[in-house]
């Protein structure tokens, strides 16, 4: 392994595995599949008025995705479903462009530094996020189109 892509913080996030699990009655699944590597991630999230009150999620992928998915099971409670929208595009920039990573609650994305190196892993890190924004637009298509 790369030092410079799993850091220990890296590596920490993805073993906290938080929300890791299924939610008992979600609002909203939404999954994401990454055909190149075969990484999986299903999402529940618990919906109010386009609002994410909690998300479970079941990641049978890599150590990126994993730490990507434990940041969100923290990071996705009372977060409006338009600022899954935004952190997707900031997380894209950082990766691609260098760009800084984004600022609370999502702050922790900054572990990913390492990943810039890595075009081909860029999906890895996102694909929780894909997942997220597929269970948002399946369940709720206008509480990612815009803020209120």
């Amino acid at each position: 392994m790369s030092d410079a892509l799993y850091t220990k913080d890296l590596l920490r996030l993805a073993a906290d595995a938080r929300g890791a699990g299924k939610l008992a009655a979600p609002s909203a699944s939404g999954h994401a599949f990454n055909p190149a590597c075969g990484d999986k991630v299903t999402v529940d999230l618990l919906l109010a008025g386009g609002t994410i009150l909690e998300m479970a999620h079941e990641t049978k992928a890599c150590i990126l995705a994993q730490a990507s998915s434990s940041i969100l099971g923290h990071a996705l409670r009372n977060v409006p479903g338009f600022e899954v929208v935004r952190l997707n595009e900031l997380i894209s920039i950082m990766l691609d462009k260098g760009g800084s990573p984004p600022t609370s609650p999502f702050d922790a994305y900054g572990v990913f530094k390492g990943v810039l190196e890595y075009p081909s892993r860029h999906r890895c890190v996102l694909l929780p996020i894909e997942a997220v924004l597929d269970a948002l637009q399946t369940s709720e298509p206008r509480c990612i189109g815009r803020e209120s």
